[in-house]
């Protein structure tokens, strides 16, 4: 039988982490400012916060263990890095791994659009242990073939991509030449981005190993002038990670 694929979900906080627990997702990627940026590298606080709280979620056969994996990303914007940069990386590395993380989500390029081989073997030495995700600096690459084989030389254990489009509903061909380039190489294709529980059986049908989605809502919550205007903030929505989860269950797998 095909192994299920597994369900993970981008959070923001410990509640985020226990609704994710409660739907059955296989993992959390903890980021901070998802909406406004993309994500960016949460606090050591807030870090311990839901390592804290995946621990305590009972498990069952249905409903493992969640696993936490850090998004380390110092900045928005694009994914090349000068060296302070880099050494901000590291140190938000090894903070995570220290905090008993599962894994780390993170990406290098070079200036000429590769994957940056040398700061990244770097970043995965500190990982130690943890497991390492490429994020979508993927979909920025021009031949992210090529970089699956250098990534799966280098020991990363997935990569985390929409297939080079906007959304991941939009870029099935090419998830599913990664996925097949993936099978050679021993390294995960997770597909994600602007993915919605409609997305799930088409996107499964590509032979990916994982899903991920934000399942998020906006709250209304006015900061006036000195706190982001109008702007609110985002939480983990269960309907919608509810949903997330049923449709992968209910999707029979190629």
């Amino acid at each position: 039988m095909p192994q299920r694929v597994a369900l993970e979900l981008a959070v923001q906080d410990p509640a985020g982490a226990v609704i994710a627990a409660d739907v059955g997702a296989r993992r959390v990627e903890l980021c901070s400012a998802l909406g406004a940026t993309g994500g960016i590298t949460p606090s050591a606080a807030l870090i311990e916060a839901v390592v804290d709280a995946a621990a305590v979620v009972p498990s069952s056969d249905d409903a493992p263990i969640l696993e936490v994996h850090v998004l380390v990303r110092p900045r928005p914007g694009g994914f090349v890095y000068s060296s302070a940069e880099i050494d901000l990386m590291l140190r938000d590395v090894t903070l995570a791994t220290d905090q008993g993380v599962d894994g780390v989500v993170l990406g290098a390029l070079t200036s000429s659009g590769t994957v940056d081989v040398a700061r990244m073997r770097d970043l995965i030495a500190a990982a130690d242990d943890a497991e390492v995700t490429f994020h979508r600096a993927l979909d920025v690459i021009a031949d992210p073939l090529a970089a699956l084989d250098t990534l799966a030389e280098l020991g990363v254990a997935r990569v985390l991509t929409s297939g080079g489009a906007t959304r991941a509903s939009a870029g099935l061909s090419r998830l599913a030449a990664l996925v097949e380039r993936s099978a050679e190489l021993g390294i995960e294709v997770m597909a994600g981005g602007g993915v919605t529980a409609a997305d799930i059986p088409a996107l499964v049908g590509t032979g990916v190993d994982a899903v991920h989605l934000s399942a998020k809502r906006s709250v209304v919550d006015a900061g006036g002038p000195g706190g982001g205007g109008e702007a609110g903030y985002e939480v983990t929505d269960p309907t919608l990670a509810r949903a997330a989860a049923e449709a992968l269950r209910t999707t029979v797998v190629p």
